[in-house]
């Protein structure tokens, strides 16, 4: 039952990442200044990219909600992977730890290019999804005690 616990948080918390990118993010205003005028240069200068003209503002908002997405699906799989890890959660540790292994690269992206908030999210994430994996395998020791 832990697991499914860690794996309900580990789905909140990405969702609260999803949103909180999303909001901040892909959509946050650029503070005046340097920063708004490297926007407005971004947007300004389009190029012609596999026969569409596109600027780095189109690919720096366009991968920011591919990133949006990737999380927001993540969260319902977290969701979903609870509810089987009711009835089979030793068979969801490989996929938990794909995805802790995952988590714990984008800490390292995030602390390298951005700042401390998805950092400390990311981690918090890995650490419900280690958690999830270490009382899969406490389950499973328990199921086979009682076998």
């Amino acid at each position: 039952m832990r697991t499914v616990i860690f794996l309900r948080i580990a789905s909140v918390l990405t969702m609260i990442h999803a949103v909180l990118h999303t909001i901040g993010g892909v959509f946050g205003a650029p503070e005046p200044g340097v920063q708004q005028a490297t926007v407005a240069v971004m947007k300004a200068n389009e190029f012609q990219v596999m026969g569409v003209m596109r600027s780095y503002g189109d690919f720096y908002l366009g991968f920011g909600l591919v990133v949006s997405v990737f999380l927001t699906v993540e969260a319902v799989v977290f969701w979903q992977l609870g509810s089987l890890a009711k009835t089979d959660a030793v068979r969801l540790r490989p996929v938990l730890a794909t995805f802790l292994v995952g988590y714990l690269c984008a800490a390292v992206v995030s602390y390298r290019y951005f700042f401390f908030a998805p950092v400390i999210t990311e981690i918090l994430i890995a650490l419900c999804l280690g958690l999830a994996i270490v009382s899969a395998r406490q389950t499973a020791a328990v199921q086979r005690a009682v076998v």
